[in-house]
């Protein structure tokens, strides 16, 4: 059994990519009938699977999108339809995950430290010590 403090296993980390692939083309063929998700092109960042498989937490980013907490509750919405879709793309798997949608921020993340270390400050202390 793996502790909390040692991260995803590889099965976990191969299940989710097959996960989001499946799902991302899902999304992509438009088989959603919710104008929410329909009026945005939603991306699939990335997929975690709790350690026994059951559970894939889907985090996206609805491009396009006026509302993108609404597109994401609409998609938590629909998440049996979503799962019952996936079964003939995920048929491998012993048990088809209950899916679970979150709003993917690590794209906001990276943009706040790449500022961060264009500023002035952290510019001079690198300048600071280059010359040490």
């Amino acid at each position: 059994m793996s502790s909390p403090t040692k991260g995803p296993s590889q099965r976990q980390l191969r299940v989710g990519e097959q996960v989001r692939h499946a799902l991302a083309e899902m999304l992509q063929r438009g088989e959603l009938q919710d104008d929410l998700i329909e009026s945005a092109v939603i991306s699939v960042g990335e997929v975690r699977m709790s350690p026994d498989l059951k559970i894939a937490t889907a985090f996206v980013v609805p491009l396009g999108a006026k509302d993108e907490n609404a597109v994401v509750e609409a998609l938590n919405r629909h998440a049996r339809f979503v799962r019952g879709r996936m079964s003939p793309a995920l048929r491998q798997m012993k048990y088809m995950p209950e899916f679970r949608f979150r709003l993917d921020t690590s794209y906001d993340n990276m943009t706040r430290i790449d500022a961060l270390l264009r500023s002035p400050e952290v510019a001079r202390d690198l300048d600071h010590d280059e010359e040490n």
